[in-house]
């Protein structure tokens, strides 16, 4: 089947959109329970993630269905139905911690710590449940696609799902930044597996990116966020979309780059890193609202050329959710 990618992609979009406007007029608990401050102090919905994970999962189901009568997919392709129990486990420790998550121990070093002293952290759960999560999906890909070393393969892609979860996660600290990772992890991803010949990496990334690109309007304004549910699905599906897609030697190096990223952000603030980087800022800036001081009026800055840069690279979004934004304002 032709496009398939693009199928899957579009359909990632128009479910996370669909589940975003269903969520915003009826939101589970109320809208209390998803309201959370971003770094301006300014309120913000947790919303998106639900949606972004419910769009993603639900065109990978449906992919998943459509290969199974396709003869065409390449072989790659075998298994669809690990990346979406990715993200399913990933999205319900995610809204877990999102919900019940306390925010006083941080990184692994604080829930690992907690853990140490006798305390059980939501973190720490959900820490072991992206770990099983990974290794069920690993399984799920090891049965579709029988390895000649399947312990190793299993740790590797067990560890991509894990660690990819909890890497987004990090970079979902500014509107739009996790979003721009995962689209640049999800290019990544798909140029390594067509530069290999397997050729799968294209639709196996197609989910997540359509889902979160779909929503990227609403981070950039700042008007939702990711939160756990959202960023830790997104990340687990692309570490999936590489287990499914890659040949062992790149997965077992990214998967060291993964693990490398994990254990500096311990001591290292990619924000900082980000901040003092010319290039990264420029991206990080693309399409946000500039930073101003309370009381004062804006002057035109490097920032504002960056956001209107950000407006006409993304722009092509906006005519598509206009509707759809306008009717979810209060």
């Amino acid at each position: 089947m032709r496009h398939a990618a693009e199928l899957t992609g579009a359909a990632a979009a128009v479910a996370a959109r669909a589940a975003y406007t269903v969520l915003r007029r009826t939101p589970p608990a109320g809208q209390q329970t998803w309201a959370r401050t971003n770094h301006r102090g300014e309120p913000v919905t947790l919303l998106e993630g639900p949606a972004v994970a419910v769009g993603a999962i639900t065109a990978q189901v449906a992919a998943a269905a459509v290969a199974t009568h396709d003869p065409e997919r390449s072989p790659g392709f075998g298994s669809p139905l690990a990346i979406s129990l990715a993200g399913a486990g990933a999205l319900g420790f995610g809204v877990l911690d999102d919900l019940k998550g306390s925010g006083k121990r941080r990184g692994l070093r604080g829930h690992l710590g907690a853990l140490a002293h006798g305390e059980i952290t939501t973190g720490t759960i959900k820490l072991a449940g992206l770990a099983a999560t990974g290794v069920a999906a690993s399984i799920q890909e090891l049965r579709a696609r029988p390895s000649d070393k399947p312990a190793a393969d299993l740790v590797i892609n067990a560890g991509l799902v894990a660690c990819g979860a909890n890497l987004l996660n990090l970079f979902d600290l500014r509107p739009g930044r996790a979003i721009k990772v995962a689209t640049l992890s999800a290019g990544l991803i798909a140029g390594g597996s067509a530069l290999t010949g397997n050729g799968a990496g294209a639709d196996a990334v197609a989910a997540p990116l359509g889902a979160g690109l779909a929503l990227l309007p609403e981070d950039l304004a700042e008007r939702a966020m990711l939160g756990d549910a959202g960023a830790n699905a997104l990340g687990a599906m692309l570490g999936a979309a590489a287990a499914t897609s890659l040949p062992r030697p790149a997965r077992a190096g990214l998967l060291a780059g993964l693990v490398a990223l994990t254990v500096a952000s311990e001591k290292v603030s990619f924000t900082k890193v980000i901040e003092r980087t010319p290039a990264l800022r420029w991206l990080d800036m693309l399409g946000r609202r500039p930073a101003q001081a309370p009381g004062k009026h804006r002057r035109v800055r490097e920032e504002d050329k960056t956001v209107r840069s950000g407006e006409r690279v993304f722009g092509f979004l906006k005519p598509v959710f206009d509707k759809q934004v306008a009717r979810q304002e209060p």
